[in-house]
């Protein structure tokens, strides 16, 4: 019997235990419930396309978590919707994101969101709020492009001390690369659909940024503010969970080398000389 009891307790424990990297919300949803140990932050909700059903089961599935959470891409409407079922929903309009801060924020430092223009603003938020929710304190830098040079020139200090930049930028799209020549730390480009006639949308500007002649430019897609925040801010985290690792390396080797025994050669040792002969 209590062999029987054991092979069921095993079997349950597997079976919870195989669901656990996802939850099935409703028959269309299989939210990703590990996503936050896996690579830091929990899953970012795209709305787009999602009816208020979806969303409703979404927000009661995440009403416990612990973690972070982001809606991205939110409308006013939907945004009710979410905060009908999470009434600390915080709407983010410029940035087009609901969020729920379920953490204090670690205010990791270095993280700078630049723009070429003020239309690119909504993009570049997007990515600063991303990454603040991500833990990061943001530096926010905006309408300094290339056709006025002298206005990012005044803030090259700034920039030279970030450990990571989102540039972004329409139009023509050259801001990153100017960047990436002053800088000496990763630069995410994003380009936006800002532009007339031959922007395309922004695929003049995303051509220019893969083209680029500047080293450490990496490029997220066509107003992708919030995949480019989001890598900034693994970058940065990143670097600073290396320096507290190396502090704790550092404790650990003081430790033990303060608690070794002193060698029997030692000056201080009590060991008495060896008599003549």
């Amino acid at each position: 019997m209590e062999k029987h009891k054991d092979k069921t307790n095993i079997d349950e424990v597997m079976g919870f235990i195989k669901k656990l990297p996802f939850k099935e919300v409703g028959n269309d949803v299989k939210l990703d419930t590990h996503r936050a140990r896996r690579t830091g932050f929990s899953e970012v909700i795209y709305c787009p396309g999602k009816s208020d059903e979806q969303l409703v089961n979404i927000a009661r599935a995440l009403q416990n978590s612990r973690e972070n959470i982001l809606f991205s891409r939110v409308s006013a409407y939907q945004h009710s919707v979410v905060a009908s079922v999470l009434p600390d929903a915080v709407l983010h309009s410029k940035a087009r994101l609901t969020g729920v801060r379920r953490q204090e924020s670690p205010h990791y430092k270095g993280l700078s969101v630049i723009t070429a223009g003020s239309s690119d603003v909504s993009v570049a938020e997007e990515a600063a709020v991303a990454a603040e929710y991500m833990g990061c304190d943001v530096m926010r830098l905006y309408d300094v492009g290339v056709a006025g040079l002298h206005r990012l020139l005044a803030h090259v200090e700034d920039l030279q001390s970030s450990k990571a930049i989102v540039a972004v930028a329409g139009m023509e799209g050259a801001l990153p690369t100017v960047v990436g020549g002053l800088v000496g730390c990763p630069v995410v480009a994003v380009p936006t659909s800002t532009g007339y006639g031959v922007n395309l949308g922004g695929i003049a500007p995303l051509l220019t940024m893969l083209n680029s002649c500047a080293m450490g430019v990496t490029v997220v897609n066509i107003d992708n503010g919030i995949g480019a925040g989001y890598a900034a801010a693994l970058i940065v985290r990143q670097f600073y969970q290396a320096q507290q690792l190396a502090r704790q390396e550092d404790a650990f080797l003081k430790a033990s080398q303060s608690s070794e025994p002193p060698s029997s050669s030692s000056p201080d040792s009590s060991s008495s000389e060896a008599p003549e002969i």
